[in-house]
């Protein structure tokens, strides 16, 4: 599906999703918020999708964040600018929501949204050209917690206010050296190893792995004991068809074929 200009393509067992906007180094306008919940539940309810990747059209920006010319319009209307953040909202909402593993392919610049989309992802992998930057205190904003919560729970609270307090771009190098990204590799690597790292996923039982993110989302937010949901998790495991099969070709020592989708 197409929702100019942003795209989602898909490619075997993996969907893409593509900002695509290389004029404004991928530059996010309020539409294309907009568009991203329904995309991203485009993605979710394919059987056929495996794993949801996020990456810019082009090699030079991941994307450089808020469209800039919209700035004035939402500066002189607070109706609309309260519309635009409830966009940006429910977009990075919806993208954290996916229940499937998402990956986010940075390359070029990464600032502002842009840095927040790849935050959503599961796993981040950089170009060595890369820059990371979310940059409210160089305009006078203020981000909420919900805003802020994805930055600490990945890099923790010192290196979230190294980031913040300066609005400095954090090269590639300090973003793997602090997790901010999980790997780097070369520009003319980057896809042939993402894709890889997908492939990997996807040989997987598809149970195992959304029950994983699940109980890892539920301890992110602070469970610290068993929940009735992570607990219910383990039990349906036993139960399902991906786990017989999962034995059987461990004993059989074959490559496992899961079914579950």
């Amino acid at each position: 599906m197409s929702t100019a200009p942003l795209t989602l393509e898909r490619d075997g067992e993996l969907a893409w999703l593509v900002i695509d906007r290389p004029d404004k180094h991928n530059a996010l306008s309020k539409a294309m918020w907009e568009a991203i919940p329904a995309l991203a539940a485009e993605a979710e309810a394919d059987p056929a999708v495996k794993v949801l990747l996020v990456k810019g059209a082009t090699e030079k920006a991941f994307s450089a964040g808020a469209d800039i010319s919209e700035f004035e319009a939402l500066n002189s209307d607070r109706a609309l600018r309260d519309a635009n953040r409830a966009a940006i909202t429910e977009g990075l909402r919806a993208l954290t929501r996916v229940s499937k593993p998402t990956i986010a392919m940075v390359r070029g610049i990464c600032m502002g949204g842009g840095c927040a989309i790849a935050l959503t992802c599961d796993v981040r992998f950089a170009s060595p050209e890369s820059r990371f930057g979310i940059p409210p205190a160089k305009l006078g904003l203020a981000y909420s917690l919900e805003d802020m919560k994805q930055l600490v729970d990945v890099v923790g609270p010192s290196h979230a206010k190294s980031m913040m307090f300066t609005g400095r771009a954090v090269p590639a190098d300090e973003a793997l050296a602090i997790g901010l990204v999980n790997a780097v590799h070369p520009l003319d690597e980057i896809e042939a190893q993402v894709r890889a790292f997908a492939a990997q996923i996807c040989r997987n039982s598809q149970y195992s792995v959304r029950a994983l993110k699940r109980v890892i989302g539920l301890i992110a937010a602070g469970a610290d004991a068993e929940t009735e949901e992570s607990w219910r998790l383990v039990l349906e495991a036993y139960e399902g068809e991906d786990y017989r099969e999962g034995v059987a070709a461990f004993l059989a020592k074959r490559p496992p074929s899961f079914t579950f989708s």
